[in-house]
């Protein structure tokens, strides 16, 4: 008898090949299944996100905002649904450890709703985690951007380290749109460690260019996805990191498209990032 040992095969040592799954295995498959049921139940964004801005590659938001399907096997799963449920039960712990500590956080308008901001006739919209107002003296002028990550042990030092610019660019592209639009001057970046549940701050001051970069860069996807047409990719290769975990980079590497070509066929193409 072959033995597939595969990732994801369900095989597990010393359990009979006809054996049914594991208890966790089938509990966390009905788990799994109702959060993917309930989010292909909800309507799909018809705008693109400001928190999405940011990302590198300008051709899988084009991919992203047209609802192109993603790679077979690469569809968001119960998992990762599961990690972002999460991530707004951490967020909701950090509010309430900062207005405790003396911080006037604000996560909602008079009216009730997230603060926010929506352009381009509404197809650019962002909503903030929240504005901190007032608060003890540790060197920030008020008002602030608040924006929360809760991010996996690597990750949060990764962040600690670097600084949100480097380690994590889509967030730094994300505040300062939201920072734009709000008329806000600098942001407080706070970031959990899911593990160990450090705590990393750091300022984040308004940089006019690089807002003004994204959001023209935004004009571009919704131009692209309004004609048909697809962006440049950011690589020449589909080994480059940030393809090999793309859920279109099958696609965008192997389908006969217009538009469809290496970069180096575009003007203002992006040379490769360096390893």
């Amino acid at each position: 008898m072959l033995v597939d040992l595969n990732h994801r095969s369900g095989f597990v040592y010393r359990r009979a090949a006809d054996a049914p799954p594991p208890l966790g295995a089938r509990i966390n498959t009905l788990l799994d299944d109702a959060l993917v049921a309930e989010r292909a139940g909800q309507r799909p964004r018809d705008y693109l996100g400001a928190s999405r801005i940011g990302e590198p590659c300008a051709r899988r938001l084009v991919y992203e905002v047209t609802h192109t399907p993603p790679d077979p096997g690469k569809e968001l799963e119960g998992r990762s649904l599961r990690i972002f449920a999460a991530g707004h039960v951490f967020e909701d712990l950090a509010i309430r450890w900062l207005r405790l500590a003396g911080f006037d956080l604000r996560t909602q308008t008079r009216e009730g709703g997230q603060f926010g901001f929506e352009t381009a006739g509404g197809r650019i919209r962002g909503h903030v985690d929240g504005v901190i107002v007032a608060g003890p003296e540790v060197g920030l002028a008020w008002p602030v951007l608040w924006e929360h990550k809760a991010l996996k042990a690597s990750s949060w030092s990764d962040t600690a380290k670097k600084g949100v610019r480097l380690s994590k660019p889509v967030y730094f592209g994300q505040m300062q749109i939201y920072m734009a639009y709000l008329g806000l001057g600098s942001a407080l970046f706070t970031a959990l460690n899911k593990d160990s549940c450090e705590l990393y701050h750091e300022h984040v001051p308004f940089d006019p260019a690089t807002a003004q970069e994204l959001s023209d860069k935004a004009v571009a996807v919704l131009r692209a996805a309004d004609a048909g047409e697809l962006l440049p990719r950011i690589a020449t290769s589909p080994d480059f990191y940030l393809c090999r975990f793309c859920p279109f980079s099958a696609r965008c590497w192997g389908e006969p498209r217009p538009g469809n070509a290496p970069v180096g066929r575009f003007s203002g193409e992006r040379p490769e990032a360096k390893a």
